[in-house]
């Protein structure tokens, strides 16, 4: 039986009732312990469902997977291997934290046998985070914990979700409506960062859309989607500015260091 990871877990074991667990105290609106590899990313999944929230605080874009279909992200930093809204190991406060991110350390496992993709997915943790020293997330009589049946709900809603934002943008793909842009920042006649390969909806063609194409679009809900996403694209301004303040911080540091 082979069990595949997601990006950032360690070496992950299916959850067994008698394990004691660490569990990582992280919020949606911020404040609390990211895993390690959440600082890493400059850019994470979201599901169409966090569209509306996410896009209060980042861009939020397309990229096109190695199979043709098409996924939603926000951007969280402007250079590789830096999440800008992560400082000393926390998402920093009142800003929405992902829940691909909350979801970890557990995770629902594709399972292979003999190189078959088994229909149900299994309840994985990384194994790091089972230890004597955690709390236990099922009674004496296997009966789950508040504790457990908050996070289960999570993994639960996040998988769902996650399939019905692989139909929305398959459907978008259908119409039409996926285009290419770049995110670029100049200083003069020098750039400074580009970020290519990602995709918007083209709101032209969104407009320009039979009347029966926008009905559809608005009862699957996903016309609110679009306009979340669209209003998000200016908050690439607000991440350039966040870039910004973090340089100058860690550069004022850096001085106040030397003079020790």
């Amino acid at each position: 039986m082979e069990i595949t990871s997601p990006y950032g877990y360690g070496s992950i074991v299916p959850l067994e009732k008698h394990y004691k667990v660490l569990l990582p105290n992280l919020p949606a609106a911020g404040g609390g312990a990211v895993p390690s590899f959440a600082g890493k990313m400059n850019a994470m999944t979201i599901s169409s469902a966090e569209f509306a929230v996410a896009g209060r605080d980042y861009p939020v874009v397309f990229i096109r997977l190695e199979s043709g279909a098409y996924a939603p992200l926000v951007v969280l930093g402007l250079s590789d291997g830096r999440n800008l809204y992560v400082v000393d190991g926390h998402w920093i406060a009142d800003s929405y934290v992902p829940a691909f991110a909350r979801r970890y350390p557990f995770c629902l496992s594709q399972v292979l046998l003999d190189g078959v993709a088994q229909a149900d997915k299994l309840v994985c943790i990384d194994q790091a985070y089972v230890d004597a020293a955690g709390v236990a997330l099922f009674a004496a009589d296997g009966t789950p914990t508040a504790r457990w049946s908050e996070r289960q709900r999570l993994l639960a809603e996040y998988e769902g979700d996650i399939e019905a934002t692989a139909q929305m943008c398959a459907g978008l793909d259908k119409l039409g409506l996926f285009e290419p842009f770049t995110f670029q920042v100049t200083n003069g006649l020098r750039t400074q960062f580009k970020m290519d390969g990602i995709f918007r909806i083209d709101e032209a063609r969104f407009i320009a859309l039979k009347a029966a194409s926008h009905k559809a679009l608005t009862e699957k809900g996903w016309a609110a989607r679009i306009y979340a996403h669209l209003f998000s694209l200016a908050n690439f301004a607000r991440l350039h500015q966040r870039a910004q303040d973090v340089a100058a911080a860690e550069a004022a540091a850096k001085k106040r260091a030397a003079r020790k």
